[in-house]
């Protein structure tokens, strides 16, 4: 079912729908998922480059986690719906997390995002379980979270194949 964006100003109502919808990225009128996903790509590099360590990178991930689960449920309240297609805080973290674990190089990175959408898409279990049935900020998240390990898993076993043939 496709729900229209909130107006812009839906963003300055209250600090967390400014984090859900991805300060703005969740607001497209196409794809606001994808949006989303991209908005993570594009500043990724930018925000890695403020982390001195993966260690501390992974503990602003968990952060940011915690901050989303309060911050998705108090916006899909507002916004009537659980997990309203802009709220996109959930695609942003999870492929946050992906990217540190991508191999190095703009290819590994696009399978990566498209790995991450195919997933996302599809909720292959146990992300179908949060999605259908844990219905607050947490279960939006976790959906995510688990698209991000599949999304890992897979990028994990195309490069090993990959290095097995000499590539």
């Amino acid at each position: 079912m496709f729900l229209p964006a909130p107006p812009f100003k839906f963003l300055f109502q209250h600090p967390a729908h400014l984090v859900a919808c991805g300060f703005g990225s969740g607001l497209s009128g196409f794809a606001p998922g994808t949006a989303g996903t991209a908005f993570a790509w594009i500043t990724y590099a930018l925000l890695r480059g403020q982390m001195p360590s993966d260690l501390l990178f992974g503990l602003f991930l968990l952060l940011a986690f915690v901050i989303g689960v309060s911050a998705c449920h108090t916006t899909g309240r507002d916004l009537g719906v659980v997990d309203h297609g802009a709220i996109v805080w959930d695609e942003i973290v999870p492929f946050w997390a992906v990217l540190l674990f991508t191999p190095a190089g703009f290819w590994w990175q696009l399978a990566a995002f498209l790995s991450f959408r195919f997933y996302d898409v599809v909720k292959p279990q146990p992300a179908r379980y949060f999605d259908t049935h844990v219905k607050n900020g947490f279960g939006v998240m976790m959906d995510d979270v688990i698209a991000a390990g599949y999304t890992v898993l897979t990028l994990a076993v195309a490069k090993a194949l990959l290095d097995a043939l000499g590539h």
